[in-house]
């Protein structure tokens, strides 16, 4: 039961947090990463975003696109209203080709959130 316990605050922190008066605003929420090779290692794609709102936004998670070639990076503290943050895609190339056209889903405890996803697209040369 004890191992429970902290799972059950973050719920119910999050739940709270979900009817405050969260925003965030993306500078961008797409990113183009060109044409890239696959021999070249990981590529990033950077989105930068402000809390909008009044009071703290929490980041609850950001999806991996669907396969472990995608690593996203986000802060895990929440943001204080009129703060800036950064959400960082990792994307490693190797052994693709072709067109490339990925996003990841983002919850937060902003309501406009719930469908917000980013998204990257490119061109990767084997």
């Amino acid at each position: 039961m004890k191992r429970y316990i902290p799972a059950l605050i973050y719920l119910l922190f999050a739940s709270l947090m979900a009817t405050a008066d969260s925003a965030i605003k993306f500078d961008r929420t797409s990113f183009d990463l060109g044409t890239i090779h696959a021999s070249k290692g990981q590529v990033k794609a950077t989105y930068n975003f402000t809390n909008t709102g009044d009071t703290p936004l929490v980041i609850i998670s950001v999806s991996n696109g669907g396969c472990g070639c995608t690593k996203p990076e986000y802060p895990k503290q929440p943001i204080q209203p009129g703060k800036s943050g950064t959400i960082t895609i990792n994307f490693n190339p190797a052994g693709r080709k072709g067109e490339l056209n990925r996003e990841v889903k983002l919850k937060t405890n902003a309501p406009a959130s719930k469908k917000m996803a980013l998204k990257f697209s490119g061109v990767i040369l084997p």
